[in-house]
């Protein structure tokens, strides 16, 4: 069925949340699901929610949250992923309460995993907290033995509710056809509280504001042309950054999102394949990392019982949005377009894209900005965005982050941005607020812009935006020059594909007394594929000489670690700055190390499993500890989006 285009009639909205009862009074909408759920098992499961029921579930959910809170009040969204989830973010919404969507820890709290939430708890003070029922209850039965008294006290001074209860309430209010007013968030009113993922330090609450969301997926609307008739698929987080965007930008289109797991994803890529080529998916995100653990067992040739009963074909997409940075071209993007090319994927669908919380999400991209099969580059990256072209009320520059005057096309510096989706700041952090989001360029007063704390470049004509890395992991070399640690990263990674692990390698600086050394972390493959240490040496030395031949820089020191031990954020990123304070603190489980000079002559060799924790050291037992990570975990095989590379 098609649907009409909505332009013409329906004027933008203040916020979000205003869209649903437009869409919801449409006949052609109201049977229309707005989201589907994808629950993979022997036979792929689907359930879903129309437009017309999710505006019903948004009201009843909001009236029964206003008989306890306030407006304004802030609610810990604690659900799994899925369509419920869905339902409680714009219930917060229609309500005006303040929502702190964060993936919920295993109700076991162990292994560390409960200080992010006890973090937020402490810094949001939620009056209510919403989960599953099953999961208050194992909340209920470790406050009750635990000894961990700060946590147990801060589980106890929320009230929580459950999704079950909730959707309870909606059925009755339904029965009873309660006719209900809006009561709904202002625009200048901050909805959401949207933690940073963690890539450059400790996660920050950052303030968004309704009237910000809404332009942002504005914009992102206009940037990936996307309409009624556009059809979505997503697997990534939905409780932060570009997966909970997605949710907004569904409704703002009136399009139809099909959502999944990022841990469906983990276990059979494939499965992302299938629902685009089921649903006649026309737009997905998906971060790049990601893509060569599709083609390594998602592959669309791959022997899989499905693959008869469910032939891959990606003829719809028009929209593939690479969304995290910076993004490599000839290491994952080209070799997946040369191969689901003969599946229909058209080179043009690519869309490279830039963003960060503390905009909302989106940013920029760069799709539709030539009309060859393939983007200019520069030092292997594709392109996030071209400055030349008219952003209306969004304002893009590189600033040297020194001096905070603009720099000339071609020169390095930081990412500034000015736009009505910019956040108001970081909730409890009044001086931080102050540097990155109202930043002014020398002698220029008056237009504030958020420090991104991204380095980017301009190039060429068309004046591409690169985005090139993250300013605090910029390592500095001895002779003054400058280079980004994924680089290195890279080039660590191919010089052992077989043996190391993708996206599992961490590279910073490291000073000793005076003298400052790089070091590179990495990943290896299962204890049992090592043959001799002769043959770990021989790994160390090639990955110094791989990064000398390339780059011209000199590794100090080599470490090969187990897995597990690379730290990542909820989305998969490296956190450097959390690698360098684990192994600095001997938090890694360390398989071999290898100490150069700056001739490349080996200092020293280190080869044992260093403890974790005090009692294991003294017991002078070897283990392995891995911590939970925060969203993207599971039992048994430990896996995260990136480990799994």
């Amino acid at each position: 069925m098609n649907y009409e285009n909505y332009d013409p009639f329906f004027p933008d909205q203040p916020v979000v949340d205003l869209y649903l009862p437009i869409w919801a009074k449409l006949s052609s909408f109201k049977s229309k699901p707005a989201f589907i759920w994808a629950e993979d098992g022997p036979l792929v499961q689907f359930s879903s929610i129309t437009y017309e029921e999710l505006n019903s579930s948004a009201q009843c959910i909001s009236s029964e949250l206003l008989l306890s809170l306030r407006k304004n009040d802030t609610v810990l969204v604690l659900c799994s992923p899925g369509l419920e989830f869905v339902e409680v973010i714009f219930g917060c919404q229609r309500a005006g309460v303040l929502a702190v969507p964060i993936s919920p820890p295993h109700p076991s709290f162990s292994n560390g995993n409960w200080h992010h939430l006890l973090r937020v708890m402490s810094q949001t003070r939620p009056k209510v907290a919403i989960a599953q029922r099953e999961y208050i209850k194992h909340v209920e039965k470790y406050v009750a033995r635990s000894s961990n008294k700060k946590l147990s006290e801060a589980l106890k001074k929320v009230r929580w509710i459950s999704t079950e209860d909730l959707n309870g309430k909606k059925m009755e209010m339904q029965v009873k056809n309660v006719n209900f007013g809006y009561s709904g968030c202002n625009v200048d009113g901050v909805y959401l509280i949207q933690y940073t993922s963690g890539t450059t330090a400790i996660p920050k609450p950052v303030l968004v504001t309704a009237g910000s969301a809404a332009h942002n997926v504005r914009v992102a609307r206009k940037a990936y042309d996307l309409h009624p008739n556009t059809v979505v698929v997503s697997w990534l987080p939905q409780y932060h950054d570009c997966g909970l965007m997605f949710l907004l930008l569904t409704i703002v289109s009136g399009a139809t999102c099909v959502l999944t797991s990022p841990n469906t994803f983990v276990n059979r890529p494939r499965i992302w394949l299938e629902l685009i080529s089921e649903f006649k998916a026309t737009c997905t995100p998906v971060p790049s990392f990601a893509l060569p653990l599709v083609l390594k067992r998602g592959h669309a040739e791959a022997t899989v019982t499905r693959t008869v009963n469910n032939p891959i074909s990606m003829m719809s997409l028009m929209n593939l949005i690479i969304v995290n940075e910076p993004i490599y071209n000839d290491s994952c993007v080209e070799e997946f377009v040369e191969v689901f090319r003969p599946f229909g994927l058209n080179p043009l669908a690519i869309s490279p894209s830039y963003g960060l919380a503390e905009n909302g999400t989106f940013v920029s991209t760069s799709w539709k900005s030539s009309n060859c099969d393939k983007f200019s580059t520069y030092k292997k990256l594709l392109p996030s965005a071209r400055l030349d072209e008219d952003h209306v009320d969004i304002e893009i520059l590189v600033v040297n982050e020194d001096t905070n005057e603009i720099v000339e096309d071609g020169i390095e510096g930081e990412i500034w941005i000015s736009s009505p989706s910019n956040a108001t700041g970081y909730l409890g952090h009044p001086s931080l607020t102050q540097q990155v989001f109202n930043a002014t360029l020398k002698n220029k007063a008056g237009k504030c812009y958020v420090r991104t704390g991204d380095r980017g470049v301009v190039e060429g004509e068309q004046r591409f935006l690169y985005v090139t890395g993250r300013c605090s992991d910029v390592i500095k070399l001895s002779n003054g020059q400058e280079i980004h640690p994924h680089y290195l990263e890279t080039l660590t990674y191919n010089s052992c594909p077989n043996f190391l692990r993708g996206g599992c390698v961490a590279a910073f600086e490291m000073s000793e007394s005076e003298y400052t050394s790089i070091v590179v972390v990495t990943e290896v493959q299962s204890k049992g594929e090592i043959e001799s240490d002769m043959f770990l040496k021989q790994i160390c030395e090639g990955i110094r000489k791989t990064i000398m031949k390339e780059e011209g820089v000199g590794i100090g020191l080599v470490v090969l670690v187990k897995i597990g031990n690379v730290p990542k954020t909820t989305s998969g990123k490296i956190q450097r700055w959390l690698a360098k304070y684990k192994f600095m603190k001997s938090q890694m489980n360390i398989i071999m190390q290898m100490k150069f000079d700056n001739n490349g002559n080996i200092q020293s060799t280190m080869q044992k499993m260093m403890q974790i924790g005090k009692k294991e050291a003294k017991k002078g037992k070897k283990v392995l500890v891995v911590e939970e990570e925060e969203g993207v975990f599971f039992a048994p095989t430990n896996r995260t989006l990136k480990s799994c590379l």
